[in-house]
């Protein structure tokens, strides 16, 4: 009877439509997410691509522009693989320019490589629609607007339109000229020989005084004076006129 039930049992599940659907399914869905774990750790040259775009594309957002990005040749070899935690970076202190390497970090398995790109960054900048010279404030009616590759222009040249309106110029800029941060001061700097008011603040007191600056300095910035009494004495830059002196 036991052989009977078995044997239609196994007549029963040959005979049934769904049966050679289950089986097949069931046997190609293992070899599919074999290949899938297989395949996480394979590294392609679009993704190798993409990575260092984004990553290019990421330093270049502080720049008033948009980035134009170019990606070389990738020859991934035999570092075709990366398990954990893959890097982008800039060799060096390499800062951004038209052309440069991108690196490539691998933790495990451990390696390192190099990806040729160029970089273009399409913005505005400024310059000067007559001479400017020495002493004079920059309004905006000096100002001309060029578009143009803002990573071509020299290094040093101020892009951002607040750094450059209502600064003082500090040595000759010809009209038409890429305008250079060092060429301009904020309007409440101190100069190297101006002479200032010393102020120096304690619990209930305040005590003032005169001095010759011995160096330029930005607000915010500590510069060393020579007090009437002929004392070098160091200070912090709060206006044009006024240094407060380290108690």
């Amino acid at each position: 009877m036991r052989k009977l039930l078995f044997y239609f049992a196994a007549v029963t599940l040959a005979l049934s439509p769904h049966w050679p659907a289950f089986a097949a399914g069931t046997a190609e869905s293992l070899p599919a997410t074999a290949a899938t774990s297989q395949q996480s750790s394979k590294l392609r040259v679009d993704d190798v691509e993409a990575l260092v775009v984004e990553f290019l594309q990421q330093q270049a957002a502080s720049y008033p522009g948009s980035a134009h990005i170019t990606v070389g040749k990738v020859n991934l070899d035999r570092r075709s693989e990366c398990d954990d935690n893959l890097q982008v970076f800039l060799p060096g202190s390499q800062r951004l320019r038209a052309r440069m390497s991108v690196g490539l970090r691998c933790l495990s398995p451990s390696w390192t490589m190099r990806v040729q790109a160029t970089l273009a960054i399409h913005g505005f900048f400024y310059v000067p629609n007559r001479t400017l010279e020495p002493g004079e404030s920059v309004s905006l009616d000096d100002l001309i607007a060029r578009e143009g590759d803002i990573l071509s222009l020299p290094r040093g040249v101020a892009v951002d339109p607040s750094h450059i309106i209502d600064q003082v110029v500090t040595q000759r800029i010809p009209a038409g000229t890429p305008i250079k941060a060092r060429s301009l001061r904020s309007p409440l700097s101190i100069q190297r020989g101006q002479m200032v008011r010393t102020q120096a603040r304690g619990v209930g007191f305040v005590i003032t005084g005169e001095g010759q600056s011995l160096e330029d300095g930005e607000p915010g910035e500590q510069i060393r004076i020579r007090a009437s009494s002929g004392q070098i004495i160091s200070g912090v830059v709060l206006d044009a006129h006024t240094v407060q002196v380290m108690m």
